[in-house]
């Protein structure tokens, strides 16, 4: 058992907003507004549970993350027999605040019950929803489904048969898992007319996505870059730097990293990650949910 692997997901701003209600008689309303409740006024204090409730959810539910909540918001509206509680919740990190809204609401509504449970014994707490959520991955991750890719391995070692090639296995596996057809995949040595010769066979045979693995490192036989910055057309910059920023949540070691990120033209984008499995993983991860649509911006389309 364990909890979801947030691990590879942007942190960017996300909120959630939830809604319930609890059924009153009118005669308890009428004390609540009155303020004529012993325990207290309790709208307000109601208010404050909700806020303790949302940040006391990874407490109590045993597969949501502890998250850094920046804003909570808790509303009241009063009916004639009903009391509505509106959560908003919003924080900027790798994973949403639906379920941290939804027990603000909960948590509010209950300690309405409990306040006014003296004095009414027919109080029903109704639907809590989830009225409305932004910044999470479905507001702009896409598959791959309908891309062609191809894994290009630039190592001399592996070229030679002296070690294996786990990285672009690897890479393969992943595009897969992202729905796209893996059309081929090759290992060349640290060199440019190689690496060249075999970026533009992939693209000829219609590759959407060419991810290259090594060579992008300090030394004399690192020339990865060097060969993808003749046969880009435009240099996809964010992507790159974005990957250091990744890289170096894990290890410092990902600033040595030269790959670029590039497209050829507005069919196909190249992309250089580092030699090691780890590195192919954490950007493949990461980034792969943004390449159709940077190929569609590549065609004419906007965000």
């Amino acid at each position: 058992m364990k909890t979801a692997d947030i691990t590879y997901k942007f942190n960017n701003l996300r909120t959630a907003r939830a809604r319930g209600r609890i059924r009153l008689s009118p005669k308890t309303i009428k004390l609540i507004l009155e303020k004529k409740i012993p325990k207290g006024d309790v709208l307000p204090a109601s208010q404050i549970a909700g806020i303790i409730g949302a940040k006391k959810t990874a407490d109590i539910m045993p597969f949501c993350h502890p998250i850094p909540i920046d804003h909570i918001e808790v509303e009241t509206k009063v009916g004639e027999d009903y009391i509505e509680v509106e959560a908003e919740v919003r924080g900027i990190w790798r994973t949403g605040y639906e379920v941290e809204a939804m027990n603000a609401c909960m948590t509010a509504l209950l300690n309405i019950f409990d306040m006014c449970k003296a004095f009414d014994k027919e109080m029903v707490i109704e639907e809590i929803k989830v009225i409305s959520k932004s910044g999470g991955k479905s507001d702009w991750a896409e598959d791959l489904s309908g891309l062609k890719a191809a894994v290009i391995t630039v190592s001399d070692s592996a070229y030679k048969g002296e070690r294996d090639d786990k990285s672009g296995l690897l890479a393969e596996e992943i595009l897969k898992e992202f729905g796209a057809e893996v059309i081929g995949r090759k290992i060349v040595p640290d060199e440019i007319d190689e690496i060249k010769k075999a970026i533009e066979e992939f693209h000829s045979k219609g590759a959407n996505l060419i991810v290259t693995t090594g060579g992008t490192g300090f030394s004399s036989r690192d020339v990865t870059p060097e060969a993808t910055s003749q046969v880009i057309s435009k240099e996809m910059v964010g992507f790159s730097e974005a990957m250091h920023i990744l890289g170096v949540r894990f290890t410092p070691k990902a600033l040595m990293s030269r790959g670029k990120v590039g497209l050829i033209d507005e069919n196909t984008i190249i992309m250089n990650l580092p030699g090691s499995s780890k590195g192919v993983e954490q950007n493949l991860k990461t980034f792969l949910p943004l390449v159709k649509h940077a190929l569609k911006m590549a065609k004419g389309g906007g965000h």
